[in-house]
């Protein structure tokens, strides 16, 4: 699965429980997120990550969420969780440097998270476009947060209008079933990335809130590869 194909991607992430990773591959998601930081309530254990990786392997991509870590225990991570080679999502405030180390250590393909909140935050992606395989575009959390991530909340995604179009990245922060439509077609991602939106509470899961975020997020991604399926015919009959 090449993860930084234009083809759109749905990312299921805070997985914890088999129930809830057959939920999401039932529904058609293409990654599955397991979170390996201990403050967040939807932590798991490298047991319970071997366990969970088994039922998705050959069905969805899995990533391995870590914040701040360093490559020594990155290597440790990906090594513990073989035969599995999960793709890395850095969630922390790690460098480009950092970044490009962690990549080069574990030799697995690396998701750099980003805050979002005002359109001077932007700036931040450019350096680390080259050092990442995908960037994700979060919510930023807010000041007193217990651990990082969006917390639930959207960010303004009309500012992202302005990025290349032919930038791939991933979209989340308080995307949900009823939202990520709309989401989708102000902000045009890669891929769309979502936990909270579909939990009945932090970090339970809802199998029905599950589906319906996928549907919604692929009909709406659907929509938008025809829409400039036609705006292409159109321009090439204006050449002709």
């Amino acid at each position: 699965m090449d993860l930084t194909a234009r083809s759109f991607r749905i990312k299921i992430c805070g997985l914890s429980t088999p129930s809830s990773v057959e939920a999401a591959l039932d529904a058609g998601a293409d990654m599955i997120g397991l979170v390996f930081h201990p403050r967040s309530p939807r932590f798991v254990t490298i047991e319970q990550a071997r366990a969970l990786s088994s039922l998705a392997a050959g069905r969805a991509g899995i990533v391995a969420l870590v914040v701040d870590i360093e490559p020594a225990r990155a290597v440790e991570l990906v090594a513990a969780l073989a035969p599995h080679k999960p793709m890395l999502q850095l969630h922390g405030s790690e460098t480009p440097e950092q970044v490009r180390a962690i990549r080069q250590a574990t030799r697995r393909p690396v998701m750099k998270a980003l805050g979002i909140a005002t359109a001077a935050d932007l700036a931040a992606i450019a350096p680390y476009r080259d050092a990442a395989d995908l960037i994700l575009l979060d919510a930023k959390p807010p000041p007193d947060a217990a651990y990082p991530g969006g917390h639930g909340r959207p960010f303004d995604w009309r500012l992202l209008a302005g990025l290349d179009p032919a930038f791939p990245f991933m979209l989340s922060g308080g995307l949900d079933p009823a939202n990520v439509a709309e989401a989708i077609g102000i902000a045009r991602p890669a891929g769309v990335d979502v936990s909270s939106g579909v939990e009945s509470a932090p970090g339970v899961k809802d199998p029905a809130r599950i589906a319906a975020f996928v549907a919604a997020a692929r009909k709406a991604a659907d929509a938008l590869d025809d829409r400039a399926q036609d705006h292409h015919v159109s321009q090439k009959a204006l050449r002709a």
